[in-house]
């Protein structure tokens, strides 16, 4: 499959050619919520977590709660078929957005107004090596609630990443605003020191992954709150549900190499 395919108001295509109406606040002001969900097997993995994350993320931001998995489940089986991704691995995103207003603005829309797409696409999990830096441009507000969901508006991680790529690295790490180690661009931070998996708390302003609450539901890692500098034998992981890739460098310094990273995935996903 080369291109991706879409469902939209009762509408299917590609993602190119069906239409988001522009006054939908997703275009205007970023205002929704999305999941990335992989496809693996004709079937999609770890639904549930997603969407109970999707549905507390509305909540939060004072949202209409999106479709209900019995709704979902047939549009995400008939896009499987039509994708013809029985057997390869692909990416199902689910977009919920507050949906036009009537008024131009902040201000916002009564109820009722909520829209939902999705599409889907071929996406291969990815364990290759990263070389990272810390940003020195943007910083995780561990204060506030958009930091908490995984929302539209990722203006601060294409940042973050091209000031890394701007220094020959491949990603950036975020502090948060008290000035510890947060995340990624677009992916949880784990830290193997003395043995054990540690990742920052959600009151550092992560992102609550769907992958890293595995590892803490199993026990897999502990929260706690990480420094700004790595220790000297301290691995090293960038997780989500499509990739998990060791930190090979951080600011120009080798990392302790880890050769675990698609044991520790692959784990997860089951």
């Amino acid at each position: 499959m080369s291109t991706a395919i879409a469902w939209i108001e009762g509408q299917w295509g590609t993602a190119a050619s069906l239409q988001l109406p522009l006054d939908d606040r997703a275009l205007l002001l970023a205002d929704g919520l999305f999941e990335t969900v992989l496809i693996r097997n004709g079937a999609p993995q770890l639904l549930q977590e997603h969407l109970q994350r999707w549905s507390e993320s509305a909540a939060l931001l004072g949202m209409d709660p999106p479709p209900q998995r019995n709704a979902l489940e047939p549009l995400i089986e008939d896009a499987i078929q039509r994708s013809q991704l029985s057997e390869a691995d692909g990416v199902l995103r689910l977009n919920w957005s507050r949906g036009s207003s009537p008024q131009r603005g902040i201000g916002l829309p009564g109820p009722g107004h909520h829209r939902f797409w999705l599409t889907l696409q071929a996406c291969t999990p990815t364990f290759s090596a990263v070389t990272t830096i810390t940003s020195r441009h943007e910083r995780r507000n561990a204060s506030s609630r958009l930091s908490r969901c995984k929302t539209f508006a990722y203006g601060q991680s294409i940042q973050a990443r091209r000031e890394a790529q701007d220094q020959g690295a491949d990603d950036a790490l975020l502090l948060n605003t008290a000035g510890a180690l947060c995340c990624g661009t677009a992916a949880n931070l784990l830290v193997r020191r003395r043995g054990q998996w540690l990742t920052p708390p959600l009151s550092s302003g992560c992102l609550p992954g769907v992958m890293r609450g595995r590892a803490l539901t199993r026990g897999i890692a502990v929260e706690t709150e990480l420094a700004a500098a790595f220790d000297a034998d301290d691995q090293a992981v960038l997780i989500n549900s499509l990739s998990c890739r060791p930190i090979a460098s951080h600011d120009g310094k080798p990392m302790a190499a880890t050769t675990t990273a698609v044991d520790l995935w692959q784990s997860l996903l089951h």
